[in-house]
């Protein structure tokens, strides 16, 4: 990581597409729980167990949709959202130690795999001598984004190095490609200008990019740390609004949701 704080980032001025004015906190199966999300893949999910498996089950669902990594976390640590499905553990970890914040994963839910995508090439291994590669600037995306170039040695990283990876841990760079980091939600902006860039899997399918179809590298299902969670406040695990939402969300049906959706972009992750 390149340093323990995480950027701020431009979404954080950008406020939440929809806030409520406050969560219910924790309290039993009758009252309301408000969820808080990235609008896709995220969204998109909860919106489907909110339509079709919520008022069966007895759970009342609001979501709120929110346009960057940061104020999702911090409303939840606030009270305002009584949960939140946006992050992978990694960083909800590191967000935890920058931020001073005590939030914990109840369940993993799906993985929205990491792409290349460029407009200049169809293999990362042709990418030009000297190219631009945008890569996300919070901590263990740009981490994760490394090691997803590593992974086709487009570029070598320091042995061991992990998903703590900065540019500084780089110690080959055949082409020397020059990797700037960026806002996450600015690189589908952006990458038709560069030679490549790393981007999030919501950002995207936000902006009609199919991960299957369009990235010329995308990561691995096998062994991958990034599955999405469903994150609380520590002490709100056991909520039984929570166990609900999290039995739902890794239910048959939502799994069968997301292979139709997104037909190899998402992942559902099985029910254990």
């Amino acid at each position: 990581m390149r340093t323990p704080a995480i950027p701020a980032v431009a979404g954080v001025l950008a406020l939440a597409l929809s806030l409520t004015a406050c969560g219910s906190g924790s309290g039993g199966d009758g009252d309301e729980l408000v969820v808080g999300a990235t609008p896709t893949p995220a969204g998109e999910v909860l919106t489907y167990v909110k339509d079709h498996l919520a008022k069966k089950a007895g759970l009342d669902l609001k979501i709120t949709e929110f346009t960057d990594y940061v104020t999702p976390n911090t409303a939840l640590q606030e009270g305002s959202l009584d949960a939140n499905l946006y992050q992978h553990t990694p960083y909800l970890k590191d967000f935890n130690q920058s931020k001073k914040t005590d939030l914990v994963p109840v369940t993993e839910v799906y993985l929205p795999p990491m792409g290349v995508y460029s407009k200049k090439v169809k293999d990362v291994a042709d990418l030009d001598p000297g190219a631009t590669v945008l890569v996300p600037n919070d901590t263990t995306n740009e981490g994760r984004a490394l090691q997803l170039l590593a992974s086709k040695g487009v570029i070598g990283l320091k042995k061991g190095v992990g998903g703590e990876a900065t540019p500084e841990d780089i110690t080959s760079n055949p082409k020397k490609l020059t990797i700037k980091p960026l806002e996450p939600a600015q690189l589908p902006r952006s990458y038709t200008d560069a030679g490549a860039a790393v981007i999030n899997n919501n950002y995207a399918l936000d902006a009609g990019l199919s991960p299957k179809k369009n990235a010329i590298l995308l990561e691995s299902a096998k062994g991958n740390p990034y599955n999405n969670v469903l994150a609380v406040k520590k002490g709100d695990e056991d909520d039984p609004r929570v166990r609900k939402l999290a039995r739902l969300l890794t239910s048959p049906e939502v799994k069968q949701f997301i292979e139709d959706t997104y037909k190899g972009s998402v992942l559902p992750v099985e029910a254990s």
